[in-house]
């Protein structure tokens, strides 16, 4: 789906550059293009820490929260959401240097 978003992006901003579309309407466009949050599962969640090779303490600080926090993603109590979906979803597909 990500090279049929790019496309439409490119697509829209060269009507916007050639003047056949309003700054409004492009901003809409990118907006539908925004992929929702990837939702990860307990298992998932340990796996990107183990990937990085961090402990738990280390990872929750990467990602701005709480060590009880990641604790209690990995042990499913407690999902991510906001913000933390999103970067645990960076984490996953870039590394955790991707956050340095």
């Amino acid at each position: 789906m990500t090279d049929l978003h790019d496309a439409i992006l490119e697509m829209a901003e060269g009507l916007y550059n050639a003047g056949g579309m309003d700054k409004i309407t492009l901003r809409q466009i990118k907006m539908l293009c925004v992929p929702e949050a990837k939702q990860y599962s307990a298992e998932q969640i340990k796996a990107i820490r183990t990937k990085t090779k961090t402990s738990r303490t280390v990872f929750a600080t990467f990602l701005n929260v709480k060590p009880s926090t990641v604790e209690h993603w990995e042990r499913g109590l407690k999902k991510p959401s906001g913000p933390s979906l999103r970067l645990l979803d960076v984490v996953d597909r870039k590394g955790i240097e991707a956050l340095c």
